[in-house]
């Protein structure tokens, strides 16, 4: 019997603090959120991520009860502020708005102080956006035809801007130099903004942002978008072929936007922040919002997400392998 008596007294005390622990996250859950949230934006303020980081925040704090604050973290291909987010409390106070950069960054660079798919946990995607290719409205070229001509006529004007090393951005920009047979210099801003700027002041020749930043900058007639990347023709510019009708093949790259959490925030928290933003993004409010600036609002399940991104990195483990972008 004396046997006996310890090994249950050990049972009996491992149960009570299992039972705690279960009890003390629960709690958390049940409380939360308590206090503000913070969505990083891995980019510069005025970018796609940054714009669409904004118009959730602004919802999700109206049925949670509690500010949603925008903080910036750009650097380094949008690895600065995943790092961020991966080492974060996992508390469900800091999530980080991803996008398609982090399935390429996994491929890019040969070493990241982070595991995307490991250490971070897909909560919904927000949404698709087309990269569409723009050029000053004073550059000659036209269409994409002309654009290639004058590369080649003055190679040394020759370039390009994305908002990264190792964006899709950048990538699409390698894509296109090997369909052409054009060499094209790579200039790397912090986000959409900067970019943006010097292209409107003829810094840069041309850019494959997504369709948001740019799309004001269209309609006011300072840029001249001569193709979408996708596979199929913008609703936002509907007038615009893509490359593919352009004449160059393998095209069929856009940018997806997505929230994610730290791997080990509870499952009651992320399931809660799921089930709101899909409320978001499903309403025909915000659906119309998304429409007026070239993106398409998805609000998918956390599988969903994850199948996402993993079919997303084996795809452009493939380009970046085929076009040979790799980054220390």
């Amino acid at each position: 019997m004396n046997l006996v008596r310890p090994f249950s007294r050990r049972l009996v005390l491992q149960g009570v603090a299992l039972a705690a622990a279960l009890t003390a996250s629960g709690a958390m859950a049940q409380a939360w959120p308590s206090r503000p949230i913070t969505l990083i934006v891995p980019f510069a303020a005025g970018g796609t991520t940054d714009v669409l980081a904004r118009a959730l925040g602004e919802r999700l704090q109206q049925s949670l009860g509690q500010p949603v604050v925008i903080e910036s973290k750009p650097g380094a291909g949008a690895t600065i502020g995943a790092d961020f987010v991966a080492k974060a409390k996992p508390d469900g106070y800091t999530l980080l708005v991803g996008a398609v950069h982090h399935t390429i960054a996994t491929s890019v660079y040969k070493k990241l102080p982070y595991d995307f798919q490991k250490d971070l946990a897909p909560i919904t995607t927000i949404a698709m956006v087309p990269n569409v290719l723009v050029v000053n409205a004073n550059t000659p070229a036209r269409n994409v035809n002309e654009l290639v001509a004058l590369l080649k006529a003055e190679p040394a004007k020759a370039n390009y801007g994305s908002n990264g090393n190792g964006t899709a951005q950048h990538l699409i920009g390698t894509q296109f130099q090997n369909n052409t047979g054009t060499k094209i210099t790579h200039i790397a801003y912090k986000g959409s903004g900067p970019l943006a700027t010097d292209l409107l002041g003829g810094q840069v020749l041309m850019s494959f942002d997504t369709i948001t930043p740019v799309l004001p900058h269209i309609k006011a007639g300072k840029l001249r978008p001569l193709a979408v990347t996708t596979a199929t023709r913008s609703p936002a510019l509907p007038d615009v072929p893509t490359l593919d009708e352009a004449g160059l093949k393998g095209f069929n790259i856009g940018t997806w936007f997505g929230v994610l959490a730290p791997v080990a925030t509870p499952k009651d928290i992320q399931a809660r922040l799921n089930t709101e933003m899909v409320k978001i993004l499903k309403s025909p409010e915000f659906r119309l919002r998304m429409a007026d600036i070239g993106a398409d609002p998805i609000g998918d399940t956390q599988e969903q997400m994850a199948a996402t991104i993993k079919a997303e990195t084996e795809k452009f483990g493939k380009l970046v392998k085929d076009a040979n972008v790799t980054i220390e």
